[in-house]
Parts: structure tokens; C-alpha cells; sequence
């Protein structure tokens, strides 16, 4: 609930190398709803903090639904348990022995993690390039000046969400659009474009909008958490749920909606 995606893995990694794949799995998709505790003060600082209070056990909610229902899992008996070590089982080590292993283990975790977050970026802004590129040169070809990316198709697509929520036509295109680069960067850039203005939007766009955004459900946290179970857990597990991506990505989505769709209806 607080602990964040990477940071939840992370202490769950004896649990996570004995799950099978596709628990491993439903496991990534929820990580995509998560928030670190960290990070909720600079929430509160930008968005209404009652709003930022609710939406979080909301998600966790939300994200075991959104899950089952996209990735059901059968657990068997023989897996069914919680993994501890035994005193037996753990071999003594000198207390620097064990300090080097530790940072040593960690500070791999970290560099994978930054090298498949940077990739992933990179990806989505020179996916949104090319986009912005072939559109501007379709629209000098036809006359028209400007292009659109990413976002833009993005929004697109949410667009009948975003009016599915309850909002006005104008509105929701804005909120489409807000959500489609929230999706594309990260909840910080959108939360930064609306604090000066949030007050002064209705309860129940301020409702939506804020509920929707409380999450890590974007394209550098899919690089995040995959870089993750790729130093935690075997080749062939995270192999597979790499080949899953999109669907963390639409679990995630779905989740900030059921979210901001339960919210809003106490919001007008």
C-alpha cells in the first residue's frame, strides 16, 4: 500500500522465486496501482490530500479486482504458504561478509532498474517523435501546419472514458488528454500543470482528475518493475511476464479508472 512497486518486490523476493509465473504476474499488475508513502507529501502539496487519501485503498482494491478478472489464477495447496527461513537453514556469515553481499546484491537490483526505466523512456519518447514526425509531414503535405504525438492519440482513446466518468463534453477532453499524459510521463508532470488552476474546478472534475492521477501506472514504471523481477527472479519468469506488458499497462489504467468512476459518484 506504501511501500511502492519496486520496494514492495524487493522484500517480497523469497515469496516471489517460489510463485509461479503467472502469480508473478498478477503480482507486476498490481504493482502498477501501487504508491510509495514517500511520495504522498508531495501529493498533498499539488492535489487535495483527502482526495490523495482516498484513492490509495481504493487502488488496492481495485487492482485485486482489475487482476483476477484479467490474469485469474488457480493457487494449489503446495503453494499456498507463507516461505521463512529456518535457523537451519541460514548459514552464519562475519557481519561484513554479509554488509558487502547486501550492498553488492542491492546495488545491482538498482542499476538494472535504472537501465530498464531510461530504456523505456527513451522508447516512448522516440515512439512519440516519430508519431509527431510522420503527422507533421502528413499535415504540410495536405496544408495543415502542426502534428500531434503520443499524447494526443492517447487522449484520443480516452476520451470516451473520460465522458463515461460523468463530464461535460469540454471537460472531458481535457481530462482525456491529462490522462493520456499521465500515462505517457508520470503523475508529477500533470499534477504540476493543474495545481495553480484545481481549486477552481468542480467537485467532481477536481475528484476525477486527482483520484485518476494517484498512481504509478505509467510506461517508465512498466521498465521499473520489469527490471526489477529481472534481478529478483529467473530468466524464464521474467521473460514471461515481459511478454505481458501491455496488459500491466491496461491494469493499471483500468484500475486509476474504477477509481476515479467510484470517487466521482460522491463528488458533484
Amino acid at each position: 500500500m506504501f511501500l511502492g512497486n519496486t520496494e514492495a518486490l524487493a522484500v517480497s523476493s523469497e515469496q516471489l522465486k517460489r510463485m509461479n509465473e503467472m502469480r508473478v504476474l498478477t503480482i507486476a499488475m498490481m504493482s502498477m496501482s501501487s504508491v510509495s508513502g514517500a511520495i504522498v507529501g508531495a501529493y498533498v502539496q499539488m492535489v487535495p490530500g483527502e482526495l490523495v487519501l482516498t484513492a490509495i485503498p481504493l487502488n488496492i482494491v481495485n487492482a485485486i479486482i482489475v487482476s483476477c478478472l484479467l490474469n485469474p489464477v488457480s493457487v494449489e495447496e503446495k503453494e499456498d504458504i507463507i516461505y521463512s527461513l529456518k535457523n537451519n537453514e541460514v548459514e552464519r556469515q562475519p557481519f561484513f561478509s554479509f554488509l558487502g553481499d547486501s550492498v553488492l546484491a542491492a546495488g545491482k537490483l538498482v542499476l538494472i532498474i535504472i537501465a530498464f526505466v531510461i530504456s523505456f523512456v527513451a522508447l516512448a519518447d522516440l515512439f512519440d517523435r516519430f508519431i509527431n514526425l510522420i503527422t507533421g509531414l502528413i499535415g504540410g503535405w495536405i496544408g495543415i501546419k502542426g502534428s500531434f504525438g503520443l499524447n494526443q492519440i492517447l487522449g484520443v482513446f480516452m476520451y470516451p472514458f473520460a465522458l463515461l466518468l460523468g463530464l461535460p463534453y469540454d471537460e472531458a477532453w481535457l481530462v482525456a488528454q491529462q490522462m493520456a499524459k499521465k500515462i505517457v510521463t508520470n503523475e508529477f508532470v500533470v499534477m504540476g500543470e493543474i495545481s495553480k488552476d484545481i481549486a477552481s474546478y468542480t467537485p467532481h472534475h477536481r475528484a476525477v482528475i486527482t483520484t485518476f492521477l494517484i498512481s504509478f501506472a505509467n510506461f517508465s514504471t512498466i521498465g521499473m518493475i520489469i527490471g526489477t523481477l529481472k534481478g529478483i527472479v529467473d530468466k524464464k519468469t521474467s521473460d514471461f511476464v515481459s511478454k505481458y506488458v501491455p496488459m500491466m499497462l491496461l491494469s493499471g489504467i483500468l484500475v486509476s479508472l474504477l477509481t476515479a468512476a467510484f470517487v466521482g459518484l460522491f463528488a458533484w
